[in-house]
């Protein structure tokens, strides 16, 4: 349970999937594909779906780059958050759009996973919420050329040590897109 006071509905939070952010992106048809399998089984189980979308100088707002991928479509319905910052909840509506959907627990997807996707995790986690990393549902590109690891080492390492993730009330886990329920 959450340490956050009556919330025990569940999100699923779609990060970044934007093209200018996942056009070069390690897995990315793979990843996409499983962000649209998670979005068919949320709404599927009435699930809400809450969508984050990155605007900055490479990502200017309405332009081409920052518009999300044509293949995840976003029905009216699903609040979208748009931000400025790594952290999905700083500085933006995200936690007033939670909590009007009573929701305690994420389960997190998208882009790129050593900014905009480990900022959130970690900013939900000391929120009081439960982060629940789904391993095969997010990406970054290859920064190895400026010192970055490659991007495969990046997801691993990120699914790896998220999974030991502790706090007291709070749950941080990481789960396959397989193993992901949500419940009507």
């Amino acid at each position: 349970m959450p340490t956050i006071h009556n919330r025990t509905a569940t999100a699923l939070l779609v990060i970044d999937v934007q093209v200018g952010v996942v056009g070069a992106a390690y897995q990315r048809e793979a990843v996409i594909a499983n962000i649209q399998t998670l979005l068919t089984a949320a709404r599927a189980a009435g699930t809400p779906v809450v969508w984050v979308q990155h605007s900055d100088d490479q990502l200017a707002i309405n332009s081409p780059e920052w518009q999300y991928v044509p293949e995840l479509v976003r029905l009216e319905s699903e609040p979208l958050v748009h931000k400025l910052y790594g952290d999905s909840f700083e500085a933006t509506d995200l936690e007033q759009v939670l909590a009007a959907a009573k929701v305690g627990h994420l389960v997190v997807v998208g882009a790129q996973t050593d900014a905009c996707v480990r900022s959130t995790i970690h900013g939900a986690f000391t929120r009081g919420y439960d982060v629940t990393l789904v391993s095969d549902a997010h990406t970054t590109e290859d920064m190895s050329e400026w010192g970055a690891p490659p991007p495969d080492v990046i997801i691993k390492h990120t699914n790896m040590y998220w999974g030991f993730q502790s706090a007291p009330g709070r749950t941080a886990k990481v789960v396959t897109t397989a193993e992901v329920q949500f419940s009507a």
